[in-house]
Parts: structure tokens; sequence; C-alpha cells
């Protein structure tokens, strides 16, 4: 397969309250895999936790992803000082990925969320797409996007849920929602 090399990376962010933002982010690094286009996914709060996509990508060859993260929804007020620690090890690892320019598109995974939770600056994360290499296509997910990245992105996705079955009481189902 040739070698594709994109000419100008963009910054996307996948945000809102519905379901999909990483699904949508992963459909992306499977569709640039097939044109040949080698993709780190760097997942934010996630790490320590089964999740279906670490199975489903450990034989392409292509595809890098790294999880930093407790595996479990961050409830404390303010947050505990390990999840700052890992959120600010993933971010430093997410700067090395993105500086190295060895891939083309670099997933930050629930980056948004960790915005959020104050366990990461906003400005930090806004220099990392100033400092970027021109071919490296940036790709953020999660909720709560602050209005800063949505301004200083180049595509914006907002999912928005109309139903859900969480709100009946259906527990998160192996498969499909991890």
């Amino acid at each position: 397969m040739k070698k594709l090399k994109l000419e100008r990376g963009l910054v996307q962010v996948y945000t809102g309250d519905g379901k999909g933002k990483t699904s949508a982010a992963l459909g992306l690094a499977i569709r640039a895999l097939g044109r040949g286009l080698r993709v780190y996914i760097i997942q934010f709060i996630k790490g320590g936790f089964d999740y279906g996509e670490l199975q489903s990508i450990k034989d392409l060859s292509n595809l890098k992803l790294a999880a930093f993260g407790r595996g479990k929804f961050i409830t404390e007020e303010p947050p505990l000082e390990e999840d700052i620690e890992l959120a600010r090890k993933a971010f430093a690892f997410a700067e090395e990925v993105v500086a190295s320019g060895r891939y083309d598109i670099v997933v930050l995974d629930e980056v948004n969320v960790a915005l959020h939770l104050k366990l990461l600056e906003t400005r930090d994360l806004i220099e990392l797409f100033k400092g970027k290499p021109k071919h490296v296509e940036l790709v953020l997910t999660g909720r709560y996007a602050p209005p800063e990245i949505i301004e200083a992105a180049d595509l914006v996705t907002e999912m928005k849920e109309i139903k859900h079955p969480f709100s009946k009481g259906m527990p998160p189902r192996k498969g499909i929602e991890y």
C-alpha cells in the first residue's frame, strides 16, 4: 500500500452529550489506516479498564494506543491528585507523539473531559495545536469542549443525545458501550 501523506493536518473536535464521540474518532482512525496513514490514540481518563477497542487494535501495525487513567469515572471534587498526575502524563506523552511527526493522526480521546475537570489547562492544549507539525491531524473527543477549543479547531461536531437506554436503567453493554 502506498503511504499517503497529509498536506495539511487539521484540528477536529467531537463533543456533546450524545454517544459516539470516541466511536467517530475510531472510525476516522480505521479509514486512515486503510489509506496507509499512521495513527496514535491517547486516551485520557480511560486507562485501567478492558475497553473493546483495546482488543480490536492489537494486530493493527499502523495504530498505537496508550491509555492513562484509573478506569473509573472521576466523581471527586476536587479530583484526586492521582487523576491530575495521570492526565499530565498523558498530555506530556501526547506532546511527544505530536512533536515527533511520526504519526499522521493523533487522537486525544476524552481530553475535553480532562479539561472540564481541570486536570489540564486549555491554553496548553491550544499551544499544542499551534506547535504541531503541519501534516499532523489532531482529533479531540469528549463532552464539555471549552469555547476556546471550539474556536481554535478547524472542524467541530456535536453529538446530541435524543434518547438512550441508560436513562431507563440499562447498564453499559460489552461490545457496544465499552
